[in-house]
C-alpha cells in the first residue's frame, strides 16, 4: 500500500519520554499533529503485540490529515524493547499496558507541550482511544470492559470517564472455553467481559480473521459489538484478515490481505464515527455510512 498523499502538513515528535520508575523502563510516546487548526481532538492509539509507537501509519496519517492529534505509547511487549518471557514483568504486561494508557492521559499536557505551539490548539476534553488486536483489548478496559478471573468474576474496573469514544480494531472476543491451548497458557487474561462497556465505540473486524488464539472463527472479533452496550457500529471487511488490509504500516510484509480499499474503509468509517461521537460534525457518520462500505464490506448499527 502506498503512503497517503495529502496536502495537509503534520509535525511528529518522538520520543517524548515519561518517567515510570515502577515500570522498570521509562514510557516513550510519539505525538503527531497537524500544523494548522484549533480545538483539535486527541486519539490515544494502542499498538498490537510486539509493535511500537511507530505502528499504524496508514491510520495515523489519515486521522491527522483530518484534524486529529494522535498519541502513541510503546508498551513493554514491543519488540523494540526486547523483553523476554522470563522477565518478571512479562506475566502482567497486560495490566501495565492499561497503566501506561492512564499515565499518558494523566500527562497529556506534557506530551502535547513537546510540539511547539500545539498546547493552545488542542481540546483534550475531546479524547478518544483506539487500539488494534491486543491494543483493542487494552483500550477496551478504559471504555468499560473488564477481565474475568478464573472463577468467571469481573476484575478491576478501569473505566476512564475522560475518554469519550473508542475505536476497536480486530479486538479479541470472550472466552467460552474456546481459547486455544497456547492462548490458555500464555494469554489467560483474554477473557473479557463487555457488559459494562458503555462508552460509544465502533468495532472493525475482518470476515477472514482466523486467530490462532481461538478455536472459533472470525466472528470472535465481533463479540464486543454484540455484547457491549456502548458499541454502536460494526464494520465488517470482506476478505479482511487480522491486519484489516494493511493498517499496521505501509507495504507491510506481515500483511497477507493487503488491500488499499479495505484500509480506506477503516480510515473513513473510524474518522466519521469519531467526528460525530466527539461532537465535531454531527452529520459525519450518517454521510459516510450511507456510501462507504460496499463492495469492500458492510456496516451494522444498533
Amino acid at each position: 500500500m502506498s503512503p497517503l498523499e495529502t496536502s495537509a502538513q503534520v509535525i511528529s515528535v518522538r520520543p517524548v519520554t515519561l518517567a515510570a520508575p515502577d515500570r522498570g523502563t521509562n514510557l516513550q510516546v510519539r505525538i503527531t499533529a497537524p500544523t494548522e487548526g484549533t480545538d483539535l481532538p486527541v486519539i490515544l492509539f494502542a499498538h498490537g503485540f510486539s509493535q511500537s509507537m511507530m505502528a499504524a501509519d496508514p491510520l495515523v496519517d489519515y486521522w491527522v490529515a483530518n484534524g486529529f492529534v494522535v498519541v502513541q505509547p510503546t508498551f513493554l511487549d514491543s519488540a523494540t524493547l526486547g523483553l523476554l518471557p522470563t522477565d518478571p514483568r512479562y506475566p502482567t504486561i497486560w495490566r501495565t499496558r492499561i497503566d501506561d494508557l492512564e499515565q499518558v492521559i494523566d500527562e497529556l499536557d506534557t506530551i502535547i507541550a513537546a510540539v511547539p505551539g500545539l498546547p493552545s490548539r488542542v481540546d483534550t476534553q475531546r479524547l478518544a482511544v483506539a487500539g488494534h488486536s491486543w491494543g483493542g483489548q487494552s483500550v477496551g478496559m478504559l471504555l468499560g470492559a473488564r477481565v474475568l478471573d478464573s472463577e468467571g468474576q469481573p476484575g478491576e474496573d478501569r473505566t476512564d470517564k475522560r475518554v469519550k469514544a473508542g475505536v476497536l480494531l480486530s479486538t479479541t472476543g470472550i472466552a467460552r472455553g474456546d481459547l486455544s491451548p497456547f492462548a490458555q497458557a500464555n494469554f489467560a487474561f483474554m477473557s473479557p467481559d463487555f457488559t459494562q462497556l458503555n462508552t460509544p465505540s465502533i468495532v472493525v473486524a475482518g470476515d477472514h480473521d482466523q486467530s490462532p488464539l481461538s478455536t472459533r472463527g472470525p466472528d470472535w472479533f465481533t463479540d464486543v459489538y454484540y455484547l457491549s452496550p456502548g458499541a454502536r457500529h460494526l464494520v465488517t471487511l470482506y476478505g479482511g484478515e487480522h491486519g484489516l488490509g494493511g493498517i499496521q504500516d505501509y507495504s507491510s510484509t506481515a500483511t497477507t490481505d493487503e488491500s488499499p480499499e479495505r484500509v480506506e474503509l477503516v480510515r473513513r468509517s473510524t474518522t466519521a464515527f469519531l467526528k460525530t461521537a466527539l461532537g465535531i460534525d454531527a452529520a459525519a457518520w450518517d454521510a459516510t455510512a450511507a456510501t462507504a462500505a460496499e463492495p469492500v464490506g458492510h456496516i451494522d448499527s444498533k
